[in-house]
């Protein structure tokens, strides 16, 4: 025991003069860095906190404490956030609908033709039209497409006439908005997903692909075989980044689905409205709801986090 006890106590010790000696070389350079490192985090971090001690806030609470201080026992409560749940359930599940296909497709169809204009070996200035052409579907504004976008599908798509069997199954034709949804953001997700794709298969071994074609591979056995196995980074990185971006949009939601009270609404249509009424805003519910409605985001960082980060770096 006693053999212990000096052994516990020298390596008390030992930790007590390593953190001794880092301070007594830290230079002025490296304080300061860690003095901003310390403000950037707190500038990120305190939002979120009072964000989230707001959304267990009684109504009297967020009047008498201030928005970044934690509510007393008598302040403490749990109802925003089941009234939150409640009213968005509907909205999160219409959302998947819609943002799972339109990223995945958007991903793989990216993932295809950034191959194409990649790998394949044609004519340069062919190349550089096709990419220059696809490239500048980035630069398109939402805001310049919406008059256009609403023709399309109200007078010459008409898919709630085409999808008139699904409507007959008892599903209402209200959805017809999420179909929208999914091909609208597939075509605006095309561009940057192609972009991305091509930047990192640019990074590929051309001797890998050329001793493939060598022992006679197809461009389909290639892409099967050697570049979609090799995608994994870069697919977490775009499946990050249009999942996101479809899960978050309002405006094209705004104008294919139109109201909060659809049977087919968007979590981010419900959340628009949410917490608000005629006596004023609730705050606390408003809060909850945007944190459980980020949720979906928020997992799959988690989920994709290794190969986003290797995706990036790349």
């Amino acid at each position: 025991m006693k053999d212990d006890t000096l052994r516990t106590d020298g390596g008390t010790a030992t930790i007590t003069d390593r953190l001794r000696r880092n301070v007594e070389q830290m230079t002025i350079e490296d304080a300061g860095l860690y003095v901003v490192l310390l403000l950037a985090a707190g500038f990120y971090l305190v939002p979120i906190e009072s964000g989230l001690v707001t959304s267990i806030k009684t109504g009297t609470a967020i009047v008498q404490t201030a928005p970044f201080a934690p509510p007393g026992p008598s302040g403490f409560t749990l109802a925003k956030w089941q009234a939150a749940v409640e009213a968005l359930l509907r909205g999160m599940g219409n959302s998947m609908l819609y943002a799972v296909p339109a990223t995945i497709i958007s991903a793989f169809v990216g993932s295809i033709t950034a191959y194409g204009l990649t790998i394949p070996d044609w004519k340069q200035s062919y190349k550089a039209l096709v990419l220059a052409l696809i490239i500048a579907g980035i630069f398109i504004p939402y805001q310049a497409v919406l008059v256009p976008l609403t023709q399309f599908w109200s007078q010459w798509a008409q898919l709630t006439d085409l999808l008139s069997f699904v409507w007959a199954l008892g599903i209402p034709d209200d959805y017809v908005g999420i179909v929208e949804l999914v091909v609208t953001h597939v075509a605006y997700g095309i561009p940057i997903c192609t972009l991305l794709f091509r930047t990192y298969y640019k990074t590929m071994s051309e001797e890998m692909i050329e001793s493939a074609r060598l022992d006679g591979a197809t461009l389909r056995r290639v892409y099967r075989r050697i570049v979609f196995p090799l995608s994994g980074p870069m697919f977490a990185v775009v499946l990050i980044y249009q999942f996101t971006q479809i899960w978050n949009d309002l405006l094209f939601t705004l104008v294919l689905v139109s109201t909060e009270s659809s049977p087919a609404a968007p979590v981010v249509l419900i959340l628009a409205g949410l917490g608000t009424s005629m006596e004023g805003q609730d705050f606390a519910l408003r809060m909850a709801g945007a944190f459980f409605a980020a949720l979906p985001t928020l997992a799959v960082y988690i989920f994709f986090g290794d190969e986003f980060a290797e995706g990036v770096a790349a």
